[in-house]
């Protein structure tokens, strides 16, 4: 407990807690709450299965020990910095993903490319559109539906591409062991 004297030379008690307590925690719902104790429970489990002690992980992630434990347990009044700092620290990524383009995502087949896969122009618009140029062939094959991806890029509409073409992008890249687009 410490005394203060207030300007009117009134007798101020601040209780010590109050000073120096952690911040409360945003107001949060369950879904947020759900959430936050799944990832502390991913950088705990990451932490251990590393046998990384506590205090090694708070020391390399700049932060205490305390805040640490307070991550694992997935309280929300943590500062996202500290959250990163462990996260990164720990070697993990953390990705922000749309639910309902990860949803859509699952109801897609898988694409297996190889070599021989033939690409139908008539499933993917904006390959299509860019394929203005073809007259012959109703089919591509991976490498020069890439090469057209890239070449004409500045043509696509993203916005209105379908998850379906999006999906063909990714195992395009994937098969040509590709990150991104060269655009």
């Amino acid at each position: 407990m410490k005394l203060y004297v207030s300007h009117y030379g009134h007798l101020v008690v601040k209780v010590y807690n109050e000073l120096h307590m952690p911040s409360s925690a945003p107001p949060s719902g369950p879904k947020i709450k759900k959430i936050l104790l799944q990832l502390g429970a991913q950088i705990r489990a990451r932490r251990k299965g590393f046998k990384v002690s506590a205090v090694g992980a708070s020391e390399a992630a700049g932060i205490s020990r305390m805040t640490l434990n307070r991550i694992e347990r997935g309280e929300a009044s943590v500062t996202m910095g500290a959250y990163l700092s462990v996260i990164s620290v720990l070697g993990l990524e953390p990705k922000l993903t749309d639910p309902k383009l990860s949803k859509s995502k699952k109801d897609l087949p898988k694409l297996e490319l190889n070599f021989e896969t033939k690409i139908k122009l008539s499933e993917f618009p904006q390959l299509k559109k860019i394929a203005w140029q073809i007259k012959e062939s109703k089919t591509l094959s991976p490498q020069e539906a890439l090469n057209l991806y890239e070449r004409n890029w500045r043509h696509v509409d993203f916005d209105k591409m379908k998850i379906k073409e999006r999906k063909l992008i990714e195992s395009i890249l994937k098969f040509f062991g590709k990150e991104r687009l060269l655009v």
